[in-house]
């Protein structure tokens, strides 16, 4: 989960005299997609005073001289144009409409004018791939959409491109991951500029979580570059894809690439965007998950035909990306899926796991939907006094009969009925939390 900045970074420059902080240019160009291209015009161009949102003055500025279209065929015109940046105490690049088209050079120029006079530039989405464009990224961190970070990347290498993000901010210079992401950074501006009072009734108004915890990561597939077929490491990447129920390390990789470990690091890195031991576990994770979901194997079995070296690693892994213990996922995937006259139980030698540390409600499992006869018989049976039901003395502790479990807290998981009770005590993990500034040490591998 992100923290509130209280420091100025030390990244941040001194606004030139003719800028305002308080107003915000977005900077539109032809062919964006329009909901990207929504997300600061709504947060940013609204008027709000009324819920205890601060005002923020909007300038929509055309990217360049054509017709602005967009998603739908839609045709836009902008108030302004690109002289209108020099008053933005903010710039905003919501969206960039290809990845394989180079910007506007006027704009490059106008967005780099912009950073020089210590305005705030930010990034969503593919807007990230503007900003390194203009060299605005260069040695710094930054994220986009997972399916774009690889190409990035590439593209760019001296952009340190972390695809589990949702969004990063070095100072003077944010971006963001896909779409929802882009709310989440233009919250966090509004949390950074006016408190977090203002970002939580602004996330009131629009129906939104005010800060979400987790990242990426589980987004992420087993989808690589375009790029990569023409890549010498193609073929390293295929093998370790179909090998994932073996037992191999990096080191591996790096032999079968004829490469030393540090060049192989910094190639892999360059082709996929990330580094290539935490490539290969997140990998593995995703073909577990794929097995449980679709397979009868005990999380044990999971684990060694995922290249695991034991249950425990697959579990540790499994929840630091997916939020869940691996019984707990397939309990819930199950439950959200159920196959007809089938009954899920623990597999055959694997006890039923009880919920760990990390799950922060217990859920009982969905109840089957009945017949009239058996929802009458039910309404009989709860009626009547317990020891007529179950034979016991009156005070006794009544009989359960059946398989009870418990599922551990899943993202979007409403199955289940009864009350949930958060354990008190247990923060949220903050293992993949937006990035603020003076946290570049940390490693992506």
């Amino acid at each position: 989960m992100s923290q509130d900045s209280t420091t100025v970074p030390e990244t941040a420059r001194k606004l030139s005299g003719r800028r305002r902080r308080e107003i915000v240019a977005v900077l539109l160009f032809s062919g964006g997609p329009i909901f990207e291209s929504s997300i600061p015009l709504s947060v940013f161009g609204i008027d709000r005073q009324d819920a205890g949102v601060p005002r923020y003055r909007l300038l929509v500025c055309a990217g360049e001289d054509v017709p602005l279209r967009t998603t739908g065929g839609l045709e836009l015109t902008a108030p302004y144009g690109l002289e209108a940046l020099s008053r933005a105490g903010t710039v905003v690049v919501p969206a960039w409409r290809s990845i394989t088209q180079p910007p506007p050079a006027a704009a490059l120029d106008a967005l780099r004018r912009a950073h020089e006079e210590g305005a705030r530039i930010v990034g969503l989405c593919t807007g990230a791939f503007v900003l390194a464009a203009a060299g605005l990224l260069d040695g710094r961190p930054a994220t986009t959409h997972w399916m774009y970070a690889p190409t990035l990347a590439k593209r760019y290498p001296s952009v340190h491109v972390d695809p589990r993000e949702l969004f990063v901010d070095d100072g003077d210079v944010l971006t963001s991951a896909g779409t929802a992401a882009g709310i989440d950074l233009c919250l966090h501006i509004v949390r950074t500029d006016h408190g977090a009072d203002a970002a939580g009734a602004l996330a009131r108004r629009l129906v939104v979580p005010p800060r979400r915890s987790g990242g990426q990561e589980r987004y992420l597939d087993r989808s690589l570059p375009e790029e990569i077929g023409a890549d010498p490491l193609a073929e390293v990447v295929a093998w370790a894809l179909e090998h994932l129920h073996e037992q191999f390390d990096v080191e591996t990789l790096a032999a079968r690439a004829y490469m030393s470990r540090r060049t192989f690091d910094r190639r892999f890195r360059s082709l996929t965007g990330s580094a290539p031991l935490q490539w290969l576990i997140t990998q593995r994770v995703l073909q577990a998950q794929r097995l449980l979901e679709t397979s009868d194997y005990s999380v044990d079995e999971v684990a060694g035909r995922c290249g695991f070296r034991s249950p425990v690693a697959l579990r540790g892994h499994f929840r630091r990306q997916l939020g869940s213990s691996p019984a707990a996922y397939r309990a819930a995937y199950r439950a959200r899926r159920p196959q007809s006259g089938a009954v899920d139980r623990p597999e055959r030698g694997e006890r039923a796991e009880r919920p760990e540390r990390g799950d922060r409600f217990d859920r009982p499992e969905p109840v089957e939907p009945r017949s009239g006869e058996a929802l009458m018989a039910m309404r009989r049976t709860a009626m009547a006094p317990a020891h007529a039901v179950t034979g016991a003395p009156l005070g006794a502790p009544p009989a359960h009969g059946g398989h009870s479990g418990h599922l551990g807290h899943m993202p979007g998981h409403t199955g289940g009925s009864g009350t949930n009770l958060p354990d008190p005590g247990k923060p949220e993990s903050d293992l993949y939390a937006p990035r603020l500034p003076g946290q570049r040490e940390r490693p992506v591998g």
